[in-house]
């Protein structure tokens, strides 16, 4: 929205320039925050600086962990189609749709879906694989929504994600309550198991995602079988999604296959821990 400019007739020229000058520096932080939304994407270097306690340094083509394993960055192979990059994506692949934080201008494109491409190696790298026991034992109770009964979730302490996660809680209390009904009751944090209708690892085997409540959520595969094209929905309101943003998790929502519901920290995505 432009700011509102009011006539200033019979005044010299100094009141007009600090006007329009004022005006100017309103229209700064709207212009930032359009333009921030296409430029500086991040990509693969962003895991250094996110994930400082398990990467080290990009090295040519691999990825160095602190452990002293490598990680290719680039497998070399041909371009792949949407559903390659989802079943086989290397370090790169994570980063070919651009996460664009912010409120939506628009529904997402065909098969824009940031985020959905995960390389499952550099997670159990960094949570542990939940097939071995190896995130349960890294996880803690998460407080949610205690003044509205919402109970406990489970999420993991690797990379601080249960403390970005209790500090998002926390600002979502504030809501008014006539966002309860979209918090509360939850659908859970951690559970190991595989992304619906995929052999791929869910996100929520680590302990970084979270399902809020499903009554007032949208699911791309719910309709059976789902519409082509599939008809983006959507009922969570902004102001929570925001919320979550700020803490480092990106939103389902955002997705051409939409899961309106789901939440997962994944801040090398927006280049900020």
């Amino acid at each position: 929205m432009s700011p509102s400019i009011e006539p200033t007739p019979r005044v010299g020229g100094d009141r007009i320039r600090r006007v329009f000058v004022a005006a100017g520096a309103a229209l700064i932080p709207l212009l930032a925050d359009a333009s921030a939304q296409e430029v500086d994407a991040p990509g693969p270097s962003s895991l250094v600086a996110v994930y400082p306690d398990f990467v080290e340094r990009i090295d040519g083509n691999e990825l160095v962990m602190r452990d002293g394993s490598r990680l290719i960055v680039d497998d070399g192979k041909p371009p792949k189609s949407f559903d390659e990059r989802l079943r086989d994506p290397d370090l790169k692949d994570m980063f070919l749709t651009p996460y664009r934080s912010g409120r939506p201008l628009q529904s997402p494109k065909i098969d824009e879906d940031p985020g959905r491409a995960r390389n499952d190696a550099f997670f159990k790298k960094m949570y542990g694989d939940c097939a071995k026991n190896e995130v349960r034992p890294k996880l803690r109770r998460v407080t949610w929504m205690p003044l509205w009964g919402g109970g406990e979730v489970e999420a993991t302490t690797v990379n601080g994600v249960a403390d970005h996660l209790e500090a998002a809680a926390r600002e979502l209390q504030a809501l008014p309550e006539r966002f309860k009904r979209y918090l509360v009751p939850n659908e859970g944090a951690y559970y190991c198991r595989a992304i619906a209708g995929t052999t791929q690892t869910s996100m929520h085997s680590y302990g970084v995602a979270i399902d809020i409540n499903t009554r007032y959520s949208d699911y791309w595969r719910w309709p059976s079988p789902p519409p082509d094209p599939i008809a983006y929905r959507n009922q969570i309101p902004f102001e929570i999604v925001e919320i979550f943003e700020r803490h480092g998790f990106i939103w389902g929502g955002k997705w051409y296959h939409f899961d309106t519901m789901h939440f997962e920290y994944r801040p090398e995505l927006m280049g900020r821990n």
